[in-house]
């Protein structure tokens, strides 16, 4: 193996930022250019993907302290090492506790003769850390960067949870009841001015509050969080696994300064306190970026804000992962791959319809494949899709842009709804003219998606020739494994699922006991059970023929359908769900 070099005095950063890795180590007097080409060389006779830096140190020419320095200075930073570093308290309190484990970064050094301040990020990408901390602390930041596990170790060593107990929500809830400036908002509601709202939006209690909240709702992997103000309270929830669970009430009197704090993280206008708004705040959790999409509502007592918590790590883009059963991955992986028609996804608000389109959209994203998406509102970006955000306020409908998208040489479109009868009408000539076209309803079930198509004044000829298949689905909540419980299903439960003591004999029941893994709850995290209502000739002269929702379901059945109930209660028998939470999100239908 060969001997490693040892490093020249880095170059000046200027002169390395942005080069190639191979470029940066020659210049840094590790390699020579004809190592590198010949290291280029191997690199393209390799099967699969390698990274050229891993080339480097398999033949022994740098090593892997070299390789990140030079990884660092291509992104203009210094890589160091940290364990040897003895920070001192007063740069330490520069950044609290939730800020530090939050963006996954250490403070080290501050200049006070120019207001900067350095700190040590775990990874060259976390760019984000940068921004959030300059706007949050008001001063410079200079970034260098070293290992992960090392930023760990200092984490724990300066932030402890014992140190960010005084940061906890319940103590600083209590603070804020003390806090003079918030009281003297009391009951003012709309009688607040414009300076005082931004004054009140910049208050220290209220931005820690509001980060707090954030941190632990996406921690516990909520999926909304919700500001509420009643005449007599005000209220925090947020929801887990479709569930509603509150926090700690917060005095009512800060009402406007956390609604109006929401608005400028969402650049939003603060000013306007009478119409609905929406917006996005963008952060970093643990080193992660998440999106927050945001709704803001006047209601008598105040401004009702949502947040919904879009973070796309806790979200698996992947059609095996959803809770399909293998004969119905086979059904859809066969819709999904036709060459023209329309796909239709149904179910109720938060079902999981877009998480299922994009999962299947990721199936077929390739080079050779152009795909284009029409969405209100866009929520997670996809690379290698165009993504299109709808908005009403300027004419840009679903109906409008479908037209243009045509004329964009498309080879799949997705429509994120069907609302009218126009936007129906240009799907389905997208279809006819050999596009597949995704798109979801709100309906039930998967046969009331006809009778809802032709309500919207769809001409039964049309539907024929263009629909392919229809899927329903729900979501259900998961035992948790931790607590997870046999039990004997009770008379009356067997008798809301329609099943006798005979047709459960050999089967299993479970239930989660309940324990802090799952908040007690008994469940963690979700799966999706589905309906595929997949289209032959005999639903088709049903439909010609204005057949009825029932009779097109037992045809369906007939041709192998399983209802959303049947699907259930596999999931049942298999240990994943209970009882209780299929009947609660599905019904039993008529013969």
């Amino acid at each position: 193996m060969a001997k490693t070099r040892t490093a020249k005095k880095l170059p000046p950063m200027d002169t390395l930022r942005g080069r190639v890795i191979g470029r940066i180590l020659t210049k840094m007097g590790l390699l020579t250019r004809d190592k590198v080409h010949k290291c280029l060389r191997i690199q393209k006779g390799r099967k699969k993907d390698v990274r050229i830096g891993e080339i480097f140190i398999e033949l022994g020419l740098i090593d892997d302290e070299q390789l990140k320095t030079a990884l660092a200075a291509q992104r203009g930073m210094e890589y160091i090492k940290l364990d040897d570093l003895d920070i001192p308290l007063d740069i330490i309190e520069k950044i609290t506790p939730q800020m530090a484990n939050n963006n996954h970064v250490i403070p080290i050094e501050y200049d006070n003769k120019n207001g900067e301040l350095t700190i040590v990020l775990d990874n060259t990408d976390n760019f984000r850390a940068v921004d959030d901390l300059t706007s949050s602390i008001g001063c410079k930041i200079k970034a260098k960067v070293t290992d992960v596990d090392v930023v760990e170790r200092a984490l724990d060593k300066y932030y402890s949870e014992e140190q960010d107990d005084k940061e906890s929500i319940d103590g600083l809830i209590q603070q804020m009841q003390g806090d003079d400036f918030l009281a003297e908002f009391e009951g003012r509601n709309q009688s607040i001015d414009l300076d005082e709202l931004k004054e009140l939006s910049e208050s220290n209690p209220v931005k820690k509050l509001l980060n707090l909240v954030l941190l632990q709702a996406i921690r516990d992997q909520a999926s909304d969080v919700h500001f509420e103000p009643f005449e007599n309270e005000y209220k925090m929830r947020y929801r887990i696994d479709g569930i509603l669970y509150e926090m700690v009430p917060p005095p009512k009197h800060i009402a406007a300064a956390l609604s109006s704090r929401i608005k400028v993280m969402a650049d939003l206008d603060i000013a306007e306190r009478r119409l609905p708004q929406d917006g996005r705040i963008s952060l970093t959790v643990d080193g992660r970026p998440v999106d927050l999409r945001v709704s803001v509502l006047p209601t008598m007592f105040g401004e009702s804000v949502v947040l919904r918590v879009l973070d796309r790590t806790q979200v698996n883009l992947d059609l095996e992962k959803l809770g399909l059963r293998q004969n119905q991955l086979k059904i859809v992986r066969q819709l999904i791959r036709k060459p023209n028609g329309i796909i239709i996804v149904t179910g109720p608000t938060g079902c999981g319809k877009t998480t299922t389109l994009y999962s299947s959209l990721m199936e077929l994203n390739n080079i050779e494949t152009k795909i284009i998406t029409t969405e209100d509102p866009v929520e997670y970006d996809i690379d290698g899709i165009n993504q299109i955000q709808m908005n009403s306020e300027i004419g840009l409908t679903f109906a409008r842009c479908l037209r243009s998208i045509l004329r964009q040489d498309p080879d799949i479109i997705l429509v994120g709804e069907i609302r009218d009868l126009e936007t129906a009408e240009i799907a389905a000539q997208a279809s006819l003219t050999g596009h597949i076209v995704f798109t979801t309803l709100h309906t039930n079930d998967a046969p009331s998606s006809i009778a809802r198509l032709l309500d919207l004044g769809v001409e039964p000829f049309l539907l024929t020739a263009t629909i392919e298949g229809i899927v329903a689905q729900r979501l259900i909540r998961k035992i948790c494994e931790k607590c997870k419980t046999p039990y004997e299903p009770t008379d009356n439960q067997l008798m809301e699922l329609g099943l006798t003591a005979d047709d459960i004999k050999g089967k299993k029941f479970y239930y989660g006991k309940g324990c802090n893994k799952c908040n007690n709850t008994g469940y963690r995290g979700r799966i999706a059970i589905f309906e595929i209502m997949n289209f032959n000739d005999e639903i088709r002269d049903l439909i010609m023929n204005n057949a009825s929702t029932n009779v097109l379901r037992q045809a369906s059945r007939k041709a192998g359908m399983k209802l959303l109930r049947d699907c259930g209660l596999e999931a049942i028998y298999d240990g994943i769900t209970t009882v209780d939470e299929v009947i609660k999100e599905t019904i039993t239908e008529a013969e």
